[in-house]
């Protein structure tokens, strides 16, 4: 390709090195192609044909994140190929929610500068939370903003969109109170909360604290702290198919006391035992080295629960029985009851 500009170089963006960034990748983009994808990586637009068939009344879900400060993390330790998994998770757990399986994913990197062997770094774990999800990887972009990022720093979001049939869509409006609740396990903090963990542990721009040692945590703070989040994808959907699941709720940012009242109706609750929630070291870690109250923890952090399901009571060992085969760890954590405050935890 006869493209270049050297006067645009010297302003701080080179544009060959954004061509050598999608050669790099080109082969982790492959790895995440499935029927439906029409387009290769390149056009002015990623075409894909959903798969519609059998379907009475198709739905479109749209959903789009980021990853927030945890990219600090990754930035101190120099490990980049698995913050990707968080974008697609952070996307696509939201929109299986809906009871919708993602279609296709699209990225956003933004970066200070534009190095190569870096970004195909990122896009290959973009890549693996594809696969983990299913979805093709069909497009993105990357920008290199001199003058506003430092050259080695860089932003990531993403976008996806996935595919229900209007009848099937998961919303809360079925259920009622006796209806049980599982909860799914986090792999940690997951992507939310990093402003607070970054604080408490006093994390700044020297990478000397995320590679201390945890005995608590068995590894480097770093290491704990960067274990990509998990995706929920295909383990919900196998759920939704064995049981008769009513809502479901992503605990990311604003922890139990946001997230869990979003999938509730007017008139229930979710009463959730914290006796049944599992006890993770990260968490343990947090609350005690910054003397975060109980209940800042559980409005902030996910606490060992990154999903959480409502299911009619007589289909919970079905539900349960789906997500152990699909190789998660879940259990009922509480049941949904009468009242107003969309969550109570006892």
């Amino acid at each position: 390709m006869e493209s270049y500009s050297d006067s645009y170089k010297a302003a701080g963006v080179d544009v060959t090195a954004g061509y050598e960034s999608v050669e790099l990748m080109k082969k982790h983009v492959a790895r995440t192609m499935i029927p439906g994808v029409v387009s290769g990586i390149g056009g002015f637009g990623g075409l894909f044909a959903p798969p519609v068939q059998g379907m009475k009344e198709p739905v479109l879900v749209s959903g789009t994140d980021g990853v927030g400060t945890k990219l600090k993390i990754a930035m101190l330790m120099d490990k980049h190929d698995t913050i990707g998994i968080d974008a697609v998770a952070m996307c696509v757990n939201d929109v299986v929610c809906c009871g919708a399986k993602p279609l296709f994913f699209l990225d956003y990197i933004a970066c200070g500068r534009n190095f190569p062997e870096k970004i195909a770094q990122i896009v290959a774990g973009v890549a693996e939370g594809c696969v983990q999800a299913g979805c093709a990887l069909i497009g993105g972009e990357t920008a290199e903003h001199p003058g506003m990022m430092a050259e080695d720093d860089y932003d990531l979001a993403g976008f996806t969109v996935g595919l229900v049939d209007k009848e099937k869509v998961i919303d809360g409006s079925r259920l009622q109170a006796g209806d049980a609740l599982i909860g799914v396990r986090s792999s940690g903090v997951h992507s939310n909360g990093f402003s607070l963990v970054r604080r408490v542990f006093g994390i700044g721009d020297e990478g000397a604290v995320v590679e201390k040692h945890m005995d608590e945590l068995g590894s480097t703070l770093g290491e704990a702290l960067l274990t990509p989040t998990r995706i929920y994808v295909k383990p919900l959907l196998a759920a939704i198919e064995a049981a008769d699941v009513k809502a479901v709720s992503h605990i990311t940012g604003g922890g139990f006391y946001e997230n869990i009242p979003r999938m509730m109706k007017e008139g229930l609750t979710a009463r959730v035992e914290k006796a049944a929630l599992p006890s993770l070291p990260i968490f343990d870690l947090i609350a005690k080295t910054g003397g975060i109250p109980e209940r800042d923890m559980y409005n902030t952090f996910n606490m060992g629960i990154g999903l959480c399901l409502a299911v009619s009571k007589d289909t919970a060992q079905k539900a349960l029985e789906a997500l152990w085969g699909a190789g998660e760890q879940a259990e009922i954590i509480g049941q949904v009851v009468s009242g107003e405050k969309g969550v109570v935890l006892c």
